[in-house]
């Protein structure tokens, strides 16, 4: 999977420096480019324009400046697509999202990382490393107020887990006062990748160190919800049809294709989170950085769980809006979570909640009164609730919910990949594939384990609060 950075900042309005935590306040409205780019394979395969607002120039039907007899002219995308096959880059070129990126932002190599993370993060890392820095800064250049940055990236592969992660460190290194967003792909209990879970508990490493915020997606759960959708459509619950060539199908717009080749809809998926984040003007904007700030209490404990409703607007169909409320409890249903997680029943630390559309500040405030009773928050933060309402709908819905908490139901997702990492590193298997390049070294296997261990202990003693005395959160490891 193509690995992405993209530059979230404002527009033009003369230069400024990056700012100082917590950043300036600022307009987060995004032009299209900054959106479409959000995905990178994800926003070029699953077609994420169709998943946002039109773009404004064409909105009213007419080619604006920025488009021109339906090409796309000017706006370029504040992203760099690194992959090291370019087969999928090659994809994003001829896909129909070609002119919105930028040929001179695409880093690329030939042989790949072979599924290794010393390869990505050692190998390549150093060989690209002045590239990378170069373009970046040149990214970044075009923001007057640069707010964060979005790393997008698979754990299960070389070049997600390792050059993904050296990235990571590099815009710490670089652009030390601007906050890091990263959603990372976890790999299945059934991943075809036999070194994924070498791959993954390294990258997890460098996610503690540093990222500051998370957003884990599991491939199991995504393929479960499409899943769910298909089944639905198939049976006719929903009461409607699929729109022709929805993400959910084909591009035949065959429902029956599903199963067979379920990436797009499944990547349309992780490219709706985004656009959720990225967010339009409303009566309570929220800003991007005001998510860590509000929901990340303890450096480490910084992995969000996202969950969004409806479904049926992450699956392009044609049905009525769901009741509001009905909406807010879905959000907190295992159903809708993008990991195998179950958040109702497990500890919050905090929790944010970001709606679209046509939705007003007291229905916001209802909701929470009526599902705090039912959720289990921790004694220090009982009020740890963050919102944010966009007037903007998605299209063709009144209104939908994207839900961001931080929650101890994310530890079975970790404890889950120290077991099957385990289950390699005791036998010492395919380690020497590792240990042959430059720069890696067997401790490196070991600090990882040891900081997954750390991070899993952490959780396990919050979950020991729950329900009991108050929580004394000095108990917690907190990394400086």
């Amino acid at each position: 999977m193509t690995q992405s950075v993209v530059v979230q900042g404002k527009g033009d309005r003369g230069a400024r420096g990056p700012p100082r935590r917590p950043p300036p306040r600022a307009d987060r409205r995004l032009s299209p480019s900054q959106w479409a780019s959000a995905g990178t394979r994800w926003a070029a395969a699953s077609g994420t324009w169709r998943c946002g607002s039109t773009p404004p120039s064409t909105r009213s039907g007419g080619d604006g400046p920025d488009i021109y007899k339906g090409k796309i002219c000017s706006l370029k995308a504040r992203a760099l697509l690194i992959d090291m096959e370019e087969g999928v880059v090659n994809e994003i070129l001829q896909g129909p999202l070609r002119d919105v990126f930028d040929s001179k932002q695409l880093i690329t190599d030939v042989s790949g990382s072979g599924n290794n993370w010393a390869v990505g993060h050692k190998l390549y890392g150093c060989q690209y490393r002045e590239n990378i820095v170069e373009k970046l800064r040149k990214t970044a250049e075009h923001c007057d107020c640069l707010q964060c940055f979005f790393i997008i990236h698979s754990m299960g592969g070389g070049t997600g887990s390792g050059l993904g992660t050296f990235v990571l460190n590099l815009l710490e290194d670089e652009f030390p006062e601007v906050y890091r967003f990263v959603t990372s792909v976890y790999p299945s209990g059934e991943d075809d990748v036999i070194t994924s879970p070498y791959n993954s508990v390294l990258a997890m490493k460098e996610l503690n160190e540093h990222a500051d915020c998370v957003l884990p997606i599991e491939n199991e759960s995504l393929f479960d919800i499409v899943n769910k959708i298909h089944q639905m459509t198939s049976s006719g619950k929903l009461g409607s049809t699929v729109k022709q060539n929805s993400l959910v199908t084909s591009s035949a717009g065959s429902a029956k294709t599903v199963q067979q080749k379920p990436f797009d809809a499944m990547n349309n998926i992780v490219a709706n989170l985004l656009l959720n984040l990225t967010r339009f003007e409303g009566s309570l904007n929220m800003d991007l950085n005001e998510i860590s700030m509000n929901l990340v209490p303890f450096p480490r404990l910084h992995y969000l769980v996202s969950s969004l409703t409806p479904l049926y607007t992450l699956a392009d169909v044609n049905v009525l809006s769901r009741r509001l409320d009905q909406m807010f409890s879905d959000a907190f249903s295992r159903d809708h979570q993008l990991i195998q997680a179950d958040p109702k029943h497990s500890l919050y630390l905090a929790c944010a909640l970001l709606v679209r559309g046509n939705v007003q500040v007291s229905d916001l405030r209802r909701n929470i009164e009526r599902l705090k009773p039912s959720l289990h928050f921790v004694s220090w933060n009982q009020e740890g609730w963050k919102t944010g309402l966009c007037s903007v709908p998605p299209v063709g819905h009144s209104h939908s919910l994207l839900a961001l908490a931080n929650n101890t139901c994310v530890k079975p997702t970790f404890i889950e990949l120290k077991d099957r990492f385990m289950k390699l590193y005791k036998k010492k298997a395919h380690l020497h594939h590792y240990l042959h390049i430059d720069g890696m070294e067997q401790s490196c296997f070991s600090e990882a384990i040891s900081s997954l261990s750390d991070l899993i202990e952490e959780y396990n003693e919050l979950d020991a609060t729950k329900g009991g005395p108050r929580t004394d959160p000095s108990r917690l490891k907190i990394a400086v």
